[in-house]
């Protein structure tokens, strides 16, 4: 490289870069920059109030200039900045709101001012902030940089001023102990206006709320404590006609090949794994088997071949239950063992529902009654749909989100490479969460009326927490340590791998480009601190996660960050798109039973799976809580799409849209092979991916 390289004026010399943005070349002659300033399109962004600028140069500073008394929301204004002497290399722009205006208080929120300078060069200043009345701000223009590249003074100052800033607005909060740390605020009208819902999504939330409530007071299930007297009964106040796939789940919830599919391609395709030994608290024999594997092979033979799997919710066993008129809720911790037919079928052939073998915890089977059968599946689904809200969407999405989220507003400046890479990943993340505290997980939420309650909840949160692993997050690892490469329409895998490959391949080109050399990882003390905070407060310093608490080499910074993007991406859509289709239909995910499980054979019948199901009242409240979130909001931004343009560089601008072409591709061959199939997996097709967690 050569010793002098000048790129939108910031010249690097002997390895640091000295941000140069613009050098007015003939002092003493008038000089004017044209300033292209946009405000936002959301509702609201406007402003009567005075709007200021100044520009901060190596030199000296321009005029203190007004820039306009009126300015309107999705509207650019062109104004000039003349000066008389030369400002040196320009450093900053200094952006006010009059705090003495007459009008009355309104908030404005910048997008972006684009600055042509003397020179005829064109710097993006990315803003992407609400000022209010007397609100300053120092935005940064042109190349992203790292710290030790920061060569002027002032420029070390700002930063260090931004991160002090950033640290006493996002403050760390434990919520429980032993899950991982939450953002302070706790009421929704307290959170930042950088970082808040818009007017447009929060009237969208709260009008969804509403509409799903309208629909259960509707089919009076908002106050009946009343049993289910049939299964038509639950159709007749279901909206499936909204869902054609929960319209399906509808209909085939009762068949074998469809409990084995969800455990792949529903919304918790983290528990299945192949299975290779049978644990020793899950005696099934080669008898009681036979009958249901290809004529002639044993049980030991087919697991030799890789069709047995299993899935074990050991993790919820002991768990506090909720306590309904003085008596707790039976809550089992099921295994259930699946074989993969030669038709490429998996389906369910043994289930035990406690871990603990006994007389009075039978081991079910296909060929029992069909009630017997089918209330032992009941029970699995209903660990299985506790397990997927808990811990795979929200500690393992939800959560994780926000950690990422807090950790960099307040560790990577603005101008910070991954500052400007993880932010669009970012978006209403803290909001929602916020949110899901008061009406899902929280004290007041749903998940006080399910079978475990809040605290049993909280349990096994706390629980996954402890369990989770560096591994478990990164696709690739995560199928083979299950086993999972080769079984058959695992269509999850198939799109996770192949979205996780096109993330990695995209973070590597970026991170790359800002870090060409181990050596400027580990000389970034942002980039440190921002790993630490995470794996303190999201992993509570467990060395046993895996999770790195620093960062050494290129390579872990690109593997981190795909992680990072996937989970609040790619993962969330997994875990949340389909939660309406697979869990709108009560007996498919019921979160809360009634009845214990039978302790012996041959006493059921449909009636006792009725008793056994959620009431009225609480399938309702399910019904309209997963309807809500399931929902894809008019502000949708798809993953790969970047609104708020945040890098100037055109190598990076093109790296987007490379990105983004590989995306589309993957959007193309998904459709083709939904069309072939009698129910699609859509939730992983790019077209239908948020960029970040935002319901």
């Amino acid at each position: 490289m050569p010793s002098h390289l000048t790129f939108l004026g910031c010249k690097l010399v002997s390895g640091f870069i000295f941000v140069c943005l613009s050098c007015c070349s003939y002092p003493g002659v008038m000089a004017d920059f044209t300033l292209e300033v946009t405000t936002g399109s959301m509702s609201y962004a406007g402003t009567f109030d005075h709007l200021y600028v100044t520009l901060i140069g190596t030199k000296r500073s321009s005029e203190h200039t007004q820039l306009t008394s009126e300015v309107e929301s999705e509207k650019m204004g062109t104004y000039s900045v003349t000066t008389l002497l030369s400002l040196g290399c320009l450093l900053l722009l200094k952006l006010e709101k009059d705090p003495f205006h007459e009008s009355p208080e309104q908030s404005w929120y910048c997008s972006k001012i684009v600055v042509r300078t003397p020179e005829g060069d064109e710097i993006l200043f990315p803003c992407h902030t609400w000022l209010t009345r007397g609100g300053v701000v120092f935005l940064r223009g042109g190349r992203a940089t790292k710290v030790f590249e920061d060569g002027d003074p002032r420029l070390v100052n700002q930063r260090k001023k931004e991160r002090v800033q950033q640290k006493l607005t996002f403050k760390w909060d434990e919520y429980e102990e032993g899950l991982a740390y939450v953002l302070y605020i706790k009421d929704p009208r307290s959170i930042p206006a950088d970082i808040r819902y818009s007017y447009e999504k929060a009237f969208q939330v709260a009008y969804f709320k509403e509409a799903a409530s309208a629909v259960v007071r509707k089919h009076g299930l908002n106050n009946s404590t009343d049993r289910w007297e049939s299964f038509e009964a639950i159709k007749a106040v279901s909206w499936f006609k909204q869902s054609p796939i929960a319209e399906y789940v509808s209909e085939h919830w009762k068949d074998d090949d469809f409990f084995g599919y969800q455990l792949l391609n529903g919304v918790n395709p983290f528990v299945i794994q192949r299975c290779s030994k049978l644990p020793s608290n899950f005696p099934v024999t080669e008898d009681m088997v036979r009958p249901f594997l290809t004529s002639g092979n044993s049980l030991a033979a087919e697991m030799e071949m890789g069709s047995i799997f299993i899935n074990d919710y050991k993790i919820m066993e002991g768990l506090p239950t909720r306590v309904i008129d003085g008596n707790p809720v039976a809550f089992p911790a099921p295994l259930c063992l699946l074989y993969l037919n030669p038709e490429k079928k998996l389906k369910p052939i043994a289930i035990q529902i406690f871990q603990q073998p006994s007389e009075e915890n039978p081991i079910f089977l296909p060929s029992d009654s069909e009630t017997d059968w089918l209330l032992a599946k009941i029970f699995v689904r209903n660990a299985d749909a506790i397990h997927h809200q808990l811990i795979s969407h929200i500690q393992n999405t939800h959560l994780l989100a926000e950690i990422f989220t807090i950790a960099t507003l307040r560790n990577l400046p603005k101008v910070h490479p991954l500052h400007k890479l993880l932010i669009p990943h970012h978006r209403y993340t803290v909001s929602t969460n916020i949110l899901a505290r008061s009406q899902v997980y929280g004290k007041a939420g749903v998940v006080v009326n399910t079978s475990v309650g809040y605290d049993g909840g909280i349990e096994l949160m706390r629980r996954g927490l402890s369990k989770l692993t560096y591994a478990s997050l990164c696709v690739p690892e995560d199928i083979a340590a299950r086993g999972l490469e080769s079984i058959p329409n695992f269509y999850y895998r198939d799109d996770a791998l192949r979205l996780w490959n096109i993330i990695s391949s995209f973070v590597k080109t970026v991170v790359a480009y800002y870090y060409p050399s181990d050596s400027e990882v580990s000389a970034d003390p942002e980039l440190q601190e921002w790993a630490n905070e995470i794996f303190y407060y999201g992993f509570l310093g467990n060395h046993n996660s895996g999770i790195p608490s620093n960062f050494q080499s290129v390579e872990e910074v690109i593997k981190f960050i795909t992680m990072v993007i996937f989970t609040s991406s790619c993962q969330h859509a997994a875990v949340n798109l389909g939660q309406f289709d697979f869990q709108g239909w009560v007996p498919n995910a019921p979160f809360l039973l009634l009845q214990p499980p039978p302790k012996t054979k041959g006493q059921s019948n449909m009636e006792t799976i009725l008793e056994t199901l959620p009431d009225k009242l609480f399938s309702g409240r399910l019904m309209a809580i997963v309807w809500q979130v399931s929902r894809k909001y008019d502000d949708f931004v798809p993953l790969g799409t970047y609104p708020d343009q945040h890098f100037d560089e055109p190598a990076v601008l093109q790296m987007i849209q490379d990105f983004q072409a590989q995306l589309s591709s993957l959007s193309v061959a998904i459709t083709k092979r939904n069309s072939e199939l009698e129910l699609p997996y859509n939730y992983l097709n790019p077209t239908e991916i948020e960029n970040s967690v935002t319901s």
